[in-house]
């Protein structure tokens, strides 16, 4: 934890605002967050803004993003979750619930499904190895299919499912990679805000490797429904709306991209103009994942909140 390392160099993302297209998302989230009370703002949100975040902050904030991910795959490959012996730590435990064993039709992405999985509780193992003692526990985590589970509401947000439906990511290929299309994207742009703010120059080459996995994981699910859209174009359609939908949420400039071709191009990469990935603040993460663009400290995925400093998202 002594060994200082200069900051990542980092390239800002430039990206070309596209159509605005956000009053809708806009208004449903705002919408949501009245229903679902002031009571969830953080208290502690302006003074957690002014700390500069420590390298064990930033990496059990992953560890959270890892736990997340690793069970919705775990049990869409394998119909279980995590081992509970990888869940314990500093914090509030808490289970992941709602998900199950996809009954995939095709080979491949069930294979996609079970490498995945694999990766992300490698993950999960690595971080929690290299914090040692100052790992946090999973906390609570909805991967449910219920209407007003976290994957019911950023549907709905997205204009997938109507009010009172479910999305259920488990019930197809299709869903499954749509599923997956609304973790994979956050996460490769939460580890590249992240990496300016790692010291150590270990922790900051694990980031980096993690990243690129990362990245090979979303770019394996944006090809997925790429190739599946020339026979079912709603399926790029979809894409468009929740990445409108994620950008509803993590502030006012458009940046994140779904998978519909750009000219005679395809999409599989969102980038800015000079081919650089974009990246979100922790806040920005957690406005997502929390499915809230208002200040709080818990929602959507994380019904309970993250555990560990980094825990509040942004106000937008």
């Amino acid at each position: 934890m002594s060994d200082t390392a200069e900051m990542v160099e980092a390239f800002e993302a430039r990206a070309r605002r596209r159509e605005g297209r956000r009053d809708f998302f806009r208004a449903f989230v705002g919408a949501a967050a009245v229903a679902g009370g002031a009571a969830m703002i953080a208290q502690s949100g302006d003074a957690q803004a002014q700390a500069a975040p420590t390298d064990p902050d930033i990496l059990n904030f992953a560890l959270n993003l890892e736990y997340l991910e690793a069970q919705f795959y775990y049990f869409a490959a394998f119909g279980e979750g995590l081992p509970a012996s990888i869940l314990t730590g500093t914090g509030t435990q808490g289970e992941a619930t709602g998900g199950r064993r996809v009954a995939f039709s095709e080979p491949a992405i069930a294979a996609y499904a079970r490498e995945i999985a694999a990766d992300e509780r490698a993950h999960v193992e690595f971080l929690r190895t290299a914090l040692g003692s100052a790992a946090v526990a999973q906390p609570a985590i909805d991967v449910g299919t219920g209407p007003d589970s976290a994957f019911s509401t950023a549907a709905r947000a997205a204009g997938l499912v109507g009010p009172g439906e479910s999305f259920d990511a488990y019930a197809s290929d299709e869903n499954f990679l749509l599923g997956a299309f609304i973790f994979e994207d956050v996460g490769v742009t939460a580890y590249k805000g992240a990496s300016p703010l790692i010291t150590n120059k270990t922790f900051l080459e694990a980031a980096a490797g993690i990243l690129a996995v990362e990245a090979y994981h979303a770019a394996i699910v944006r090809t997925s429904l790429y190739a599946k859209g020339f026979d079912m174009p709603s399926l790029i359609q979809a894409t468009e709306a929740i990445s409108d939908a994620r950008d509803s949420l993590d502030g006012p400039t458009d940046l994140d991209q779904g998978v519909a071709p750009i000219g005679d191009r395809s999409n599989i990469f969102p980038g800015d103009d000079d081919g650089i990935a974009f990246s979100r603040s922790p806040g920005q993460v957690l406005n997502i994942v929390y499915l809230n663009r208002m200040m709080v400290d818990r929602g959507g995925f994380f019904p309970a909140g993250m555990n560990g400093t980094l825990r509040t998202s942004a106000a937008n």
